[in-house]
């Protein structure tokens, strides 16, 4: 068999956990092969190992059937193998070619020569259908366009095994197709890729083979054209998964939000990005928002929690209003708030998971005296929330929050959130890149407050989320709300047309 890529009984090992337990992966030549998992399976390690970032503690890696060393990221390029990564790699104040020509310039004289590899770019991006335009800033361009910058920079290093770290995690169901589409161009070009993720949908639509890792083990490799996903999602979790979210029809009681002509402008610019909306929230409802990506949707979230003014409109949040209170105000008011980026607005990278389960409430009398912090209530605290939870680390509440995986990052954000027993609770994108276990365990969160007569306010991209979890929906197109249907009338090629802006109410 020619195999481009394998690594045989690789093991890595980090504090406090196995991340690779003896696992075999062998890439064919001009396949796409998914690497599939839960969070915190090793799929991301085991792309690092291979791409030089990580040294394994046991077991080879052959390249075209001969044995090397990858010891850092130059001997992977050498060897032709090019990485994109989750969180993309790139310089937000260069352009998009000095991006992606960046370790590797052309100089004469000490200066740069950009003509050739300008030339090289542009031809690149046309052979593939990747049009980017290459004096553009990395700033002004869009998520889709980053992850295009990211494969032509593989593509200008002549890399001929291509590693594909969660591709999709960002991007809008449009962009995920035309990415599908670029990938198997490159493999008619004969490239090989792998393919890191934990979306059934697009290993259906993707891939030639797959191979699973559940907790670090190797789970075996499987064709994706006579496997079903049921099957897969098995064999990636070790039992079966309920697709579908099992709940009662809901019981609204009293309006818990209510926003009335609710209007943010951007810092520069004329166009209102969320243009006199009004609607409500009931106690014992989940509203979702849903729409494309950019209409608006970040900046209403944002003028609710606190993080941005609004220019006009009122909030009141039970019988209070809200508008213009602090965001710590609005905690304390009894709203929860689990943010679309993590990293950014939900987390203290490098605090401990149990600074950051308190981080909503350390300063009140439970876990405070006289400015004092109560270490050992802290800890309490968080051991319980971590058991009641089930969230995974390796060295318990001490472990810092950067080295948790995405799914465990989420669920103690999940945990804080809910635990506070506030009324309402705005859940963004909370299943965002994260597995079918992950996800199945969140909506059966998000329900459960629902049944607990609490309020929750869901902004969701993925259509399914929205059928399956919301019972009111209201879709959101350029800053307006342009439909609101009940969940059970409603069909995922209407809420599409909406989305679009093609349809309105």
């Amino acid at each position: 068999m020619d195999y481009v890529i394998e690594m045989l009984h690789i093991t890595k090992v980090f504090p406090g956990i196995i991340a690779n337990d003896d696992v075999t992966l062998q890439l064919r030549r001009g396949e796409i092969h998914a690497l599939l998992g839960e969070n915190g399976a090793g799929k991301s390690t085991l792309m690092s190992v291979l791409f030089g970032l990580y040294q394994a503690e046991a077991g080879t890696i052959k390249k075209d059937g001969k044995e090397v060393r990858i010891k850092d990221p130059n001997d992977a390029n050498a060897l032709g193998i090019g990485m994109v990564h989750q969180h993309f790699k790139l310089v937000h104040n260069f352009t998009v070619l000095e991006n992606i020509i960046l370790g590797v310039e052309t100089t004469r004289h000490g200066f740069l020569k950009m003509d050739d590899a300008r030339r090289k770019v542009i031809d690149l991006s046309e052979r593939y259908g990747l049009k980017v335009d290459p004096d553009a800033r990395i700033s002004d361009i869009t998520v889709g366009m980053q992850q295009r910058v990211e494969i032509l920079k593989m593509l200008y290093r002549d890399n001929e095994v291509l590693i594909f770290d969660e591709p999709t995690a960002v991007l809008t169901p449009q962009e995920i197709d035309e990415l599908i589409q670029i990938m198997k161009n490159l493999t008619k070009e004969g490239k090989s890729i792998l393919f890191i993720t934990h979306k059934l949908e697009e290993i259906k639509k993707a891939a030639d083979r797959c191979s699973v890792l559940r907790k670090g083990k190797y789970i075996g490799t499987v064709d994706v054209a006579t496997t079903s996903k049921e099957e897969m999602s098995e064999m990636m979790v070790g039992r079966k998964v309920n697709f579908a979210v099992e709940k009662t029809s809901a019981r609204p009681g009293k309006p818990v939000l209510v926003v009335q002509n609710l209007t943010v402008r951007a810092k520069h610019g004329h166009k209102p990005l969320v243009d006199d909306v009004s609607f409500n929230v009931r106690r014992g409802e989940i509203v979702c928002v849903a729409g494309i990506d950019g209409n608006g949707q970040s900046e209403l979230v944002y003028a609710l929690t606190g993080l941005m003014p609004c220019e006009s409109g009122k909030v009141f949040l039970g019988d209070r209003e809200i508008t213009h209170l602090s965001v710590r105000e609005r905690n304390v008011s009894g709203l929860s708030h689990i943010p679309e980026d993590r990293h950014k607005y939900g987390l203290v990278l490098d605090y401990t998971l149990a600074e950051n389960l308190v981080l909503k409430q350390y300063f009140t009398r439970r876990f405070a005296k006289r400015g004092f912090l109560k270490f050992d209530e802290i800890r309490r605290y968080a051991d319980k929330l971590i058991r009641d939870y089930d969230i995974r680390s390796g060295q318990g509440a001490q472990t810092t929050a950067r080295a948790m995986s995405g799914g465990n990052q989420q669920k103690a954000i999940l945990a804080r959130e809910i635990d506070l027993g506030n009324d309402l609770l705005i859940a963004v994108q909370p299943t965002r890149g994260l597995d079918v276990g992950a996800i199945e365990y969140i909506h059966k969160q998000l329900v459960a407050q629902r049944d607990r007569q609490k309020a929750v306010l869901l902004v969701s991209l993925e259509l399914d989320e929205v059928l399956n979890v919301a019972d009111r929906i209201l879709v959101m197109f350029e800053g307006r709300i342009v439909a609101q249907l009940e969940t059970q009338n409603a069909t995922a090629q209407e809420l599409g047309l909406y989305m679009a802006g093609s349809k309105k109410e």
